[in-house]
Formats: structure tokens, sequence, C-alpha cells
């Protein structure tokens, strides 16, 4: 993969803060320049991230990294500021690209303290993308921090009347697993140093690391926590409804569509390959809890009076099933729960977006307030049942694909998590389909709804994007698919699963001078 000594991680991750100190100059009363310039810059920052995605030949670099930088940092300690990507980390990349530009044209007039709303927005994407592309460690873990600062903000400041709760409960658990997982970080390192004599945060050197069970067992369980926090798993979710339903819009959509995605990706870049022995023997346990969160997000959401209380239990189902995915354990199930990250950042994001525009004009989410809404406003009608039915898994549509690679893939290895998981499917139907009936269907029941508009053109473009990929992923999965099997490959290597035929970096230098390919 050329690319011409164009640094084009750095690039990805730093443009949005340069854009960001842009801004700030810009005069405050000047919206519509504030609006332009931010959208203006997440279309470069989309195209970009567009041509290291299609430049990508998986089949060239065997499951390894490519857009490697690499500068010393801290030299005595082997910390280097290292970059690079491969088919998992460039997919989340290239997600994170789309969902800023959208939710800065989905930002309304009625916004208020905008500039401030702006610079919050993209230093959380320069944070997000630091995570999916760091392969240091402790660059890791800077970027994992950061991201927590502007989504404090973005709900704390622009959220509803509970902000300041929500926010805190936010922090507080997500801090809390954080530091534990710091304390890992640094007795991996120390651990490398006792092994080699050189001291390295490299993760491309510490799959090389041979530790003992007991070891591998305290290391994996402070990062797990960490990850199982942000994903979350059942029992760690109870912040994630909070901060949903009192995030901003753009807050909402951020944090199903990409945020919590990096505790998904913790677990497959760093959890388990790094602790393959552990990972394999709590496997029983991590499906049980993916499958209890599954059908539990799906029966709390059920009950929820609140339509954006429904969505945010809804991706704690969702993300069950790529917990399921992750310890089944095979390519199959593997490829379905990465594509289900990004068809859930898409459809999940797609809900929070349509959620917020009726909020707009009703300044209400409860499903009852509604009813026979969609003759009054058919676009909005039409684009919330196609996303609905995406969310669903309707075949033809990118939900599809992924929810049946996780539970063919589990059914395989496990086949009671399959039929257990699959009810997901059935319950999910069940309470999306019973809101679009509340909300869209019957008599109009409540007259103020009568005076409702329909979606404006700007509200139409925000949904377009997505509507676009709900049917390009479900009818042509292929190329995604085959752009992740080599990195999901070399990944069920380092766990030494059976029959998975084995796939190296090609021509990685690795810090401790080695090279492996």
């Amino acid at each position: 993969m050329e690319v011409a000594g164009f640094p084009c991680l750095s690039f990805l991750i730093f443009f949005p803060v340069v854009l960001a100190a842009a801004l700030i100059v810009v005069p405050g009363s000047s919206k519509g320049t504030l609006k332009t310039l931010a959208f203006l810059g997440g279309l470069v920052e989309l195209s970009v991230a567009a041509w290291a995605f299609c430049a990508y030949d998986s089949s060239s670099v065997r499951g390894g990294f490519v857009l490697l930088e690499s500068l010393d940092w801290m030299p005595a300690l082997g910390i280097r500021y290292q970059l690079g990507a491969d088919g998992i980390s460039l997919f989340l990349i290239l997600l994170t690209a789309l969902l800023f530009p959208l939710c800065v044209l989905s930002l309304g007039d009625s916004v208020q303290r905008l500039k401030p709303l702006l610079v919050c927005l993209l230093f959380e994407q320069a944070a997000i993308t630091g995570t999916f592309a760091s392969l240091d460690m402790f660059l890791f873990y800077v970027f994992w921090d950061a991201v927590l600062v502007p989504m404090y903000f973005i709900i704390g400041i622009w959220g509803g009347e509970r902000r300041v709760y929500a926010s805190m409960k936010f922090f507080a658990y997500t801090m809390l697993g954080s530091v534990l997982m710091l304390l890992a970080i640094f007795y991996s390192g120390y651990t490398y140093h006792a092994q080699t004599g050189v001291w390295s945060f490299s993760v491309l050197d510490w799959y090389q690391l041979d530790m003992a069970f007991a070891t591998q067992a305290v290391l994996f369980s402070a990062f797990a926590l960490a990850f199982a926090i942000k994903v979350p798993i059942f029992p760690f979710h109870t912040w994630l409804p909070d901060a949903h339903v009192e995030a901003p819009t753009v807050g909402s959509v951020i944090l199903a569509g990409v945020l919590l995605k990096m505790g998904t990706y913790g677990f497959l870049r760093f959890a388990i390959p790094l602790f393959p022995d552990v990972a394999r023997e709590v496997a029983p346990w991590m499906l049980g809890l993916g499958v209890v969160g599954v059908v539990y997000g799906a029966l709390v959401a059920m009950v929820q009076p609140d339509v954006k209380k429904l969505v945010a239990y809804s991706s704690v189902s969702h993300l069950g099933f790529v917990i399921v995915g992750l310890f089944s354990f095979n390519l199959l199930a593997y490829q379905g729960s990465m594509l289900q990250m990004v068809n859930h950042g898409l459809s999940t994001g797609g809900l929070f977006f349509l959620v917020g525009m009726i909020y707009e004009r009703r300044h209400t989410r409860l499903l009852d307030e509604f009813g026979g809404i969609g003759s009054l406003m058919p676009k909005y009608a039409t684009l919330f049942l196609i996303t609905t039915l995406s969310s669903i898994g309707l075949p033809a549509l990118n939900g599809f694909i992924g929810e049946w690679n996780i539970l063919l893939g589990s059914f395989l290895n496990q086949p009671i998590v399959g039929v257990l998981a699959g009810t997901g499917v059935v319950l999910g139907a069940w309470y999306l389909l019973q809101a679009v009936q509340k909300v869209f269907y019957g008599p109009i029941r409540n007259e103020a709804n009568r005076a409702l508009r329909d979606l404006s053109f700007r509200e139409v473009a925000v949904m377009a994007p997505l509507v676009a990929l709900f049917v390009w992923i479900g009818l042509f999965p292929a190329p995604f698919l085959g752009r992740l099997e080599p990195s999901l490959s070399r990944i069920l290597e380092e766990v030494n699963v059976p029959g998975v035929k084995p796939y190296r970096p090609a021509g990685i230098v690795a810090h401790n001078g080695s090279r492996e390919g």
C-alpha cells in the first residue's frame, strides 16, 4: 500500500485538532460559517479515511499493519508514538470519519453555544481515531482516556435535565476501568523488559510475550473490565441508558456509533490475542454474559415508554451479539462481530438522528404522545422504517449479514448459545416494530401532532448516506468481509484456534529489532 510518505493516520488524528483551533478564531455569531467550516473539514477527513480504506490490499499484507508511523517519545521506557492500521481498525476509523460530519450537518439553528460544541466534537473525533490507530499501548491509553473529556462536556453542557448526573456517572464508570488497565499496561511493559532486557510498549512486541496463566488471568481481568464497561457488557451497562437519554442527539450518535466500539475493539485487538490462554478459559462465561446482554437488553427495551431509552437498551442487546461472536473463536463469527460493530454504528446512529429530529419538533420522546404521524411526515416515516428494519436485521439490509454470521458461527461451536442469542433477533423485531406502529400508524391521538412538518432537505441529507450503506452492505457484503478476513485470521492464530490458516504480518519490524513475517 503506497502512501508516498504521507502520514495518513497522523493527519486523521490531528487535522480535527487544527480545525478546532481554526474555529476558535471564527466570530462566534457566525453560526453558518462555523458549521460550514466544520462540515467541509469533516468531508476532507472522510475523503482521506476512505482513500486509506479503499487502498488497503488485504491480500498483500496478509493480516499485518499498514500506514505505519513510529517516532521516539520516551525512549528510556521504550514508549513510542507508534501508529498503524489493518482491516479491523480501518473499518472503525472510516466509520468515525463518516459519522462526525453527519453530526455537524444534523445541528439545527437552535443549538446554543455552537462553537464550543463543534470544538468538543472535533477533539472527540481526534481522540477516537487515535484510539483505533495506536500500536503503542501507552499511546493507546492516552487516547483512550482523552475520549472521556469532550464527551463529558458534551453530555454535561448540552444534555437534558439530568445531564450533570449522567455525565458524572459516565466519567466515573469508565475512568474506574481505565485506571486498572493502566496498571496492567505498566506491568506488561515490565514483564516484556524482564524477558527481553528491552523496554517496549508496542503491542506488536507484546504479542510475543510468554506469561504464566496466573499472570495472564490478572492482566486479562484488568483489560477486560475496562473494555466491558465501555461496551458495555451486562452488568456493567447501567451508565449507558442515562448517558444516552441525557446526551444531545450528536452525543448519542457518537456514543452508539463509535465510542462503544472502543470496548469491543479492545477485546479483539488486545485482551484476546495478548492473553489467549485466559481468553479461551473464560470464553463460556463471556458467552453467557453476551447472551444475557442480548436477551436482557431486548426485554427491557420492550417496556420503555421513551423511544430514546428504547434505542439505548437496544444497544446493550445488539452489542451482546458482538461479544458472543468474539468469544466463539471462529472466523465466521469474528467476521460477523466486526461487521456488526459497523452495522450497529450505522443503524443505531441513524435511529438516534431520527429520534432527535422528532424531539426538535415536539420536545417529547414518549411513545404515547404520538400515533398516526406517518400520514403527516411520510419522508420521516419511510426513513425511520428503513432504519428500523436495518437494526432488526432484515435480509438485504446490513444488519442481517452481521447477525447471521455471528449466530451461525456461535452455533457451530456452541449450539445452545446460538439458539439463545437468536431469540434476541425475534425480541428485537418485536420492540422496534411495536414502536413503529405506535408512532406512525393508527389515528392521530394528539392534536399537537397535526402541526408537525416533514423532514427538511438537510435532515434527509443526514440520513441518505446511512440508508445507502444499509443497502450496499446488505446486498454486497463480500468486499467488506474480504478486507477483514486476514486480520481476523491473524488474531485467531494468536489464540491458537485449530483449523485456522496462520497469518503473520509481512515485513513489520518490531521495536526490539526482530522482523515478523
